[in-house]
């Protein structure tokens, strides 16, 4: 009898604390989807899930994934509450076009806020006389992973030499390998590769460990490509890497950059977007100790090369602190 009046009087005092217990208590389980190990994303990801776990109420863990494309699937099935993404590919998924072409737009997509630059890195082998990337045409180079948005760049840069390696797509002018950016690196200094295409924050790991170990070096874009891809596709800018931001790298090299963005879905609830908003900028140092690239990741950035809606719990925070957001931003 003691133990049956116990196991009674144990199960009223959970029904009691229950009740007294909010569903703002429970945890909020926040999945980010970053990209390949190699990259900025996962580094900043893993910081970032760090900050949000110290946050009442909310627990946080980043996954490596093959970048944006699968990130966006990830949100649109729900496996994911926030994702990284380069503005392009989003903008592509939110309008139903480019890669997206014949694709239901995901009009429920929102943007949180800008990142970093998001840097076009061609690494190509040394002494090799490779001095344009015109020069890779009958070349072995990996573009990327398959079905990320860094296979999706290397499409759109090399179409400004005239190059294609998608054998659905024409005649096909170089060989590609398709690798995250660890295995690249590892590729490229087993002398197995002409050229490999990383994009970025600066620094970035995998460009450091080739040009460390001497089996690669940055290449210069043309300048007449870099205003035609520019043109062509309004979400990349000019962009110049310094001298010296690599090991062994004594020029400035010219190259295409882009907006990386955190972004999410319109299902997300408003405060815990406000919450994570609020959390990346009020803890600057150390995200900036994550990665160096988000020294960029500030208020005054938030909405440079946004290209799709806010999600309102980071309009909310944002405008708190003085960002005017525009109409465009606003869903």
């Amino acid at each position: 009898m003691k133990k049956r009046a116990a196991i009674l009087l144990s199960v009223l005092l959970l029904i009691v604390v229950g009740m007294f217990v909010s569903p703002a208590d429970a945890a909020y389980r926040v999945n980010i989807a970053t990209a390949t190990t190699g990259g900025a994303y996962y580094p900043i990801g893993n910081t970032m899930a760090q900050i949000y776990s110290k946050l009442e109420g909310v627990r946080a863990s980043a996954q490596s994934t093959a970048g944006t494309p699968q990130n966006i699937e990830l949100l649109q099935n729900d496996e994911v509450n926030i994702a990284f993404g380069q503005t392009g590919i989003c903008y592509y998924a939110y309008t139903g076009t480019g890669t997206y072409e014949g694709k239901p737009p995901y009009k429920e997509e929102r943007g949180m806020f800008t990142l970093y630059p998001n840097v076009m890195h061609w690494v190509v082998k040394k002494n090799a006389g490779i001095n344009s990337l015109a020069d890779l045409k009958g070349k072995r180079i990996v573009p990327g992973q398959v079905a990320s948005a860094t296979e999706v760049n290397s499409r759109e840069m090399l179409a400004a030499y005239g190059l294609n390696y998608l054998k659905d797509k024409g005649e096909v002018h170089l060989t590609a390998e398709y690798l995250g950016y660890n295995e690249a690196g590892d590729q490229m200094k087993n002398g197995q590769l002409d050229a490999t295409h990383i994009a970025g924050g600066m620094p970035t790991a995998s460009v450091m460990d080739i040009l460390s170990a001497e089996a690669g070096e940055l290449l210069s874009m043309g300048e007449a490509q870099i205003k035609t891809i520019c043109e062509q596709y309004p979400w990349y800018y000019p962009f110049t890497i310094p001298a010296g931001t690599y090991p062994k790298q004594d020029k400035d090299v010219q190259t295409v950059a882009l907006a990386n963005i955190l972004f999410t879905d319109a299902k997300q609830p408003d405060d815990l977007i406000y919450l994570l908003t609020k959390a990346t900028f009020e803890n600057h140092e150390d995200m900036v100790l994550g990665h160096k690239a988000t020294e960029y990741t500030v208020v005054e950035n938030a909405i440079k090369g946004m290209l799709i809606p806010l999600h309102p719990g980071a309009i909310k925070y944002l405008e708190e602190q003085g960002v005017a957001v525009p109409d465009s931003l606003k869903p």
